[in-house]
This record gives C-alpha cells, sequence and structure tokens, in this order.
C-alpha cells in the first residue's frame, strides 16, 4: 500500500489525537490580536485550516495557486502552512525585512494570486500589485479562516510544490526555491526525530517562520502534538521570560539569537530558565567555541549545530552531544560540537575536486522556480551544490569556506551582488567589491570596499541602499579604497579582499 506524503498530515495526526490540547499560544501583542483567541487548540487549528482552504476556493484559487503571505510569526502565518499548502495550493511566505522592490519582484516572480501582510506592512497593499490583497486581522478572519463550509477535496500529490521559498543567493534576484510535499515531510520527520520532538515539547518559534518554513518545525511539533509558543519579535530577556512562563524545552535560532539569550542571562535575576530542559538547534553560521561553552555553562541548555540551506529543506547534517564525548573537556566538546556534523538520515555528503559541498537526500529542491539554468547548476549530475567549501573526515563534515558569492549575517543570507548592484548606482561610486568579515554578534558583518570618483560619505551610501534593500542586506561597513585590486584580466579575487580580515581566523566562514 502506498498513499502520498503531504504535509496536512501532520495536522490531521495532531487534531486526532490532541483534539484539545493546546496547539499555539499567539502573541499576546500581535497588532491584530483575536486570531481564534490567542490561545488555539489542535481541534481548532484544523477548523481554521479547512475553513482558509474554503475561503481560497471562494476566491478562485487554483490548486497549484500561489499564495504569498509576508508576517512576523503569528498564528495566522503558522495555519497557512497547512490551509495553504494542505489543499494543494502553493504558500510564498515572504520575509517581512524585505523592501517593497523585493516584494514586488516576489509577488510578480512568483505569481501570486493572493497575498496578506502584517498590519504594520500595511502599505505593501497599495505598493505591491496583486489580484487580491488583504491586511491581516478581522477581515481575512472572517473571509479566509471564518468559512464553516468544507473545502474542495485535494487527492494529494507528494510531487507537488508545497511552498516557495526565496533566497538570496550569488545573484543580484532571489530564487524561488520549490519544496514539494515529500522534501517538507521527510524534512520534518528526520529533524523531529533526530532532535528527539516528543508530546512533552514546548517549542518557541525563535525562528521566523518565513525561514525555510520554520526550518520544518511547524510541521514536525504539529506532527507529534507539541505546544507552540509564537515570539514576534526577538529580544533575549523576552526568549528567557517565555522560557520561563511556557516551559519552553526547544527553539531554532540563528547565532545572533544565541548573543540575544546570552547578553539577557548575565543580568536575569534568578536562575537561568530551561537549565538542564531547554535545548537550542542553532545553523546560519558556526558560533566560536567559546559561544558554544557559554550557552551550556551560562544557560545550561543543551547545544545542537545544523547545517543546510533553504534549498535542502534545510536539514543535511547535525552535531549533537554524544556518548563518546563524554570524557572530553567541555572545550574539547564544544569544539566537536562547533562542525557542521555527521550526515541526517538519508543524507548522503561528499567534496568534490574543487572543494565544494554536494548533497543528495530527499529534501533537496524540486527546482528553482522558472529558472531552469540555475536549477541544472545547482542540480549537476543529481548532486545539490552548495556552494559551501569543506572538509568530510570521521562522518563529520566541517565548512571552511564558501565559494559562493554569499554572506551570512544574522542567519540570512545576504548576496554580495546584490549590495554590490545597489551601490554602484550610486552616481559617486566607481567600483565596489562586497565581502563579509567576521563579527562576533552577527556572524559575518557585511562590508562594502568602494572606490568614489567624487565626495561622498558612508552615512550616504548606506542611506542610499536602504531605498531599495532590506535593513539587513546594507552594508554595516563601508571602506573607501583609491583602487580594488584585480588580476591581469580584471577580475576582482575576493578571497584576496577577505584574506586580511580573517587572519588567524581558523576557516573563512564565521
Amino acid at each position: 500500500m502506498e498513499f502520498p506524503l503531504i504535509v496536512r498530515d501532520f495536522l490531521d495526526r495532531a487534531a486526532t489525537a490532541y483534539p484539545d490540547r493546546t496547539a499555539i499560544v499567539d502573541e499576546p501583542d500581535q497588532p491584530a490580536a483575536g486570531f481564534g483567541g490567542g490561545q488555539i487548540t489542535y481541534a481548532d487549528m484544523a477548523r481554521l485550516a479547512r475553513g482558509q482552504a474554503a475561503g481560497l476556493d471562494r476566491l478562485g484559487v487554483p490548486t497549484g495557486g500561489r499564495v504569498a503571505m509576508v508576517s512576523h510569526n503569528s498564528a495566522r502565518l503558522m495555519t497557512s502552512f497547512y490551509g495553504v499548502s494542505g489543499w494543494g495550493r502553493v504558500l510564498v511566505p515572504v520575509n517581512f525585512r524585505l523592501s517593497v522592490p523585493e516584494v514586488r519582484y516576489i509577488i510578480e516572480h512568483s505569481g501570486a494570486e493572493v497575498l496578506m501582510v502584517d498590519p504594520e506592512l500595511r502599505h505593501l497593499i497599495d505598493e505591491v500589485p496583486c489580484k487580491h490583497s488583504f491586511v491581516l486581522g478581522e477581515e481575512t478572519d472572517e473571509l479566509l479562516w471564518g468559512s464553516t463550509d468544507e473545502p474542495a477535496p485535494w487527492a494529494g500529490d507528494e510531487h507537488a510544490t508545497a511552498t516557495i521559498n526565496y533566497t538570496s543567493g550569488t545573484t543580484a534576484r532571489p530564487k524561488g526555491v520549490q519544496l514539494t510535499h515529500r522534501n517538507l515531510w521527510l524534512n520534518a520527520t528526520v529533524f523531529g526525530w533526530q532532535t528527539g520532538v516528543s508530546d512533552r515539547d514546548v517549542y518557541l518559534h525563535t525562528l521566523p517562520m518565513f525561514h525555510a518554513n520554520g526550518w520544518g518545525m511547524p510541521y514536525a511539533v504539529t506532527g507529534m502534538g507539541g505546544e507552540h509558543i509564537v515570539l514576534r519579535k526577538v529580544d533575549g530577556a523576552e526568549i528567557l521570560r517565555r522560557v520561563e512562563k511556557y516551559g519552553v524545552t526547544l527553539m531554532c535560532a540563528a547565532p545572533a539569537v544565541v548573543a540575544a539569550a546570552l547578553d539577557a542571562a548575565a543580568t536575569w535575576d534568578g536562575p537561568i530558565p530551561g537549565r538542564d530542559r531547554t535545548r537550542i538547534v542553532v545553523a546560519g553560521a558556526p558560533p566560536p567555541t567559546r559561544t558554544i561553552e557559554r550557552v551550556r555553562d551560562e544557560l545550561g541548555w543543551e547545544f545542537i549545530q545544523i547545517y543546510g540551506l533553504t534549498e535542502t529543506a534545510p536539514l543535511l547534517t547535525m552535531s549533537r552531544m554524544r556518548q563518546e564525548w563524554e570524557d572530553l573537556t567541555p572545550t574539547e566538546q564544544a569544539r566537536n560540537l562547533g562542525r557542521a556534523g555527521a550526515p541526517a538520515i538519508g543524507v548522503r555528503v561528499r567534496i568534490d575536486g574543487t572543494g565544494e559541498v554536494l548533497a543528495q537526500s530527499n529534501h533537496n529542491l524540486e527546482a528553482y522556480w522558472e529558472n531552469p539554468d540555475a536549477t541544472a547548476d545547482a542540480l549537476a549530475d543529481n548532486w545539490f551544490h552548495t556552494g559551501d567549501g569543506g572538509a568530510f573526515e570521521g562522518g563529520y563534515l566541517t565548512i571552511s569556506d564558501r565559494k559562493k558569492d554569499v554572506i551570512i549575517s544574522g542567519g540570512e543570507n545576504v548576496s554580495s551582488i546584490e549590495v554590490e548592484d545597489a551601490l554602484m548606482s550610486h552616481p559617486r561610486v566607481r567600483e565596489v567589491a562586497v565581502i563579509g568579515v567576521p563579527d562576533e554578534k552577527w556572524g559575518e558583518l557585511v562590508t562594502a570596499l568602494v572606490v568614489t570618483d567624487g565626495e561622498v560619505t558612508e552615512a550616504e551610501l548606506i542611506a542610499h541602499c536602504r531605498e531599495n534593500l532590506a535593513g539587513y542586506k546594507c552594508p554595516k561597513r563601508i571602506e573607501f579604497r583609491d583602487e580594488l585590486a584585480r588580476t591581469a584580466t580584471g577580475k576582482l579575487q575576493k578571497f584576496k579582499l577577505r584574506q586580511p580580515y580573517w587572519e588567524g581566523v581558523e576557516r573563512g566562514v564565521n
């Protein structure tokens, strides 16, 4: 017997086994409050997802139609993973930090028929054309979630696209990563299994849900009947308060969030919440060994390191404390945990002749939306080409460098080419090279090396970038140069430009 693996399976199981259990505790200060009363059971969540699917039926959105949502973490976004994809449509979760031109491009490129935006982003309704546009709140609750009609049935197809997640890469335009139901289903089950997700878990959404679909935890935790605690905006002290109030046992985070929690712990009054109970899964860039030691010592939380990309849904490898390391010193243990990790179940890793990390798994993307050339390059020879350089020894992967022009700052991908394009559009800029330099808080700091042909200040150039780029993509530092060293053929060698900033650092990523 065989039937399709679809994301609705996770909610169906929770609603069957745990209908009266709290599914979601929404952020109390959501600007559009009141969704489901703030606390939603799994029976409520299943009803709201069916209502959303029925609402999309009424709008005439067909199977395979794209539904975009630009939102901070919220119960509405969480439910949309099921109300949209669960009945055969495609969810396009959009980074709420993006600028208007960036959002407009994604809506146009994806062909989204529906656009829903957070109340703080209502200006997008006027500036981003879409067939059906809504500000999240009472109107959408009534129209898209409030229906008691049964949605049109969908037979299910595990190879159908469930989400399109846009990611910055090596080009000036973001690419739409097509993830199928099969991709998401298997990522969630493997990730959930290897992190030990159970019905006892209380999961805090410190990670933005738009980011690779919350790494799959909206599915994995739901399938096991765990409780979701929504955090709208990251704040270190608030993270500790939520851990204490709700008994949080699990969260996923970028290194900057880890730093915020450690900073808050330094002034916390009383025992640190979650000691010997909470585990934190970190990815985006490997934190320094000392930071890992501090998480385990000062917070008393279990530290789990993973490696992956949006294109891999995202889990490829995991480094988690193991029995063989028990007799090592805390520093040696932390150093082991800082590696990218061992391949997850069903993942194959190898290093090609150029030193690039390649991966095969059931989680790898189906394709880049409407971009066959990029798809062919990324999936050449039936391996996903990560663009990262590394070593694979003793069953563990270590990331040592980036072959692609990508900077990871605060856990977000930043295309250096995209930032260079923005700077080059300023009339005073003649040449520019954008690189990532090590930074303790952000992992890598977006830094621009600029040659000008007239007077212009650092502040003016950063402000110019903000007109067309999300704030996190804009350079945090600009250094003015008389010239940029090039090869005889005129090519910039960024590895040489990066070299002075990375001297004394063990690896070329941070």
